[in-house]
């Protein structure tokens, strides 16, 4: 899993294959109950099927794919029809793997209570955060045609990026409300990072009220909890800066800074490395703040 991102996120070559013939993680709970004594010897066949460690693997396999046609698609020029053909075998994937999900691994603040209680409640989170992040990462590109685009298509693949967006976000939420379930590694910044700009379409381009408030909430909340996690990890700077030119890059140029094209890919992709403004060599850093945001002026 690490190799994926690693791979991706700070330009690595890969150094492991997946291979079939290793087999998957077994149930969490069940590893946590055996005693000493029981060794190798105890049957797991099948007992993946409940293991959230399991589930990650097979997201995993879904994530490198969705990071290969991101850059594909932004050097090759491919032609609309590949990339909707891509975009919806990768959207059913995720959809089978969620519909596959057990009813006791469902998005539930009750599953997540009881996976608390259990002592695995952020590991729970951290497989959500992963699903989340991987479709606003697969949908993101639609946000551009969003609302100029005949094409129903265009809106149900934006309102999905939407969704995961904002569904990230409320997972965040969720593990600082619910005792043991608290997700402060620095990985959290960067998938929040990206769900934040996707609020900021939604304050640029939302005609829905509600929305507006929505997005605006969630996007100051998104802010103060970045703010708490550079405190901890202060390579996250990085982070926040990339978060800052965007917004500038959105002040100068709303109408193209969610045009799917390379500089995109590397900021969605590449979470170890500085942006510049899109279309610019350089830029100058922007403090952090809300007020530099400008939410409120929206």
């Amino acid at each position: 899993m690490i190799d994926v991102w690693s791979s991706s996120g700070v330009r690595l070559p890969r150094l492991l294959t997946p291979l079939d013939s290793v087999p998957l993680p077994m149930d969490e709970v069940l590893f946590l109950s055996l005693k000493q004594d029981q060794g190798y010897g105890v049957s797991t066949k099948n007992e993946n099927k409940s293991s959230i460690l399991a589930e990650m693997v097979r997201l995993n396999h879904i994530l490198l794919q969705i990071n290969q046609f991101n850059i594909r698609a932004s050097e090759n020029n491919l032609d609309s029809h590949s990339i909707m053909a891509d975009v919806e075998d990768l959207s059913r994937q995720l959809d089978v793997w969620f519909e596959e999900l057990p009813d006791h691994m469902q998005d539930t603040r009750e599953n997540l209570t009881r996976y608390s209680e259990q002592g695995l409640g952020r590991l729970l989170i951290a497989l959500y955060l992963g699903y989340y992040n991987y479709g606003q990462m697969l949908f993101y590109r639609f946000l551009h045609d969003d609302s100029r685009s005949p094409d129903p298509r265009i809106r149900f693949y934006a309102n999905k990026c939407k969704y995961h967006a904002g569904r990230l976000c409320e997972i965040v939420y969720a593990s600082e409300e619910v005792p043991g379930c608290d997700a402060k590694y620095n990985m959290v910044g960067h998938v929040l990072m990206i769900a934040s700009t996707v609020q900021i379409h939604s304050l640029l381009f939302e005609d829905d009220e509600g929305s507006v408030t929505t997005a605006k909430r969630r996007l100051e909340k998104n802010f103060c909890i970045l703010t708490d996690l550079v405190s901890l990890w202060p390579t996250l700077d990085v982070c926040m800066d990339r978060l800052m030119t965007f917004h500038a890059s959105c002040r100068e140029s709303a109408e193209t800074s969610f045009c799917m094209d390379q500089w995109m890919v590397r900021f969605l992709v590449e979470f170890a490395n500085p942006v510049s403004g899109k279309g610019k060599e350089s830029g100058g850093k922007t403090a952090w703040s809300l007020s530099n945001m400008g939410v409120t002026s929206y």
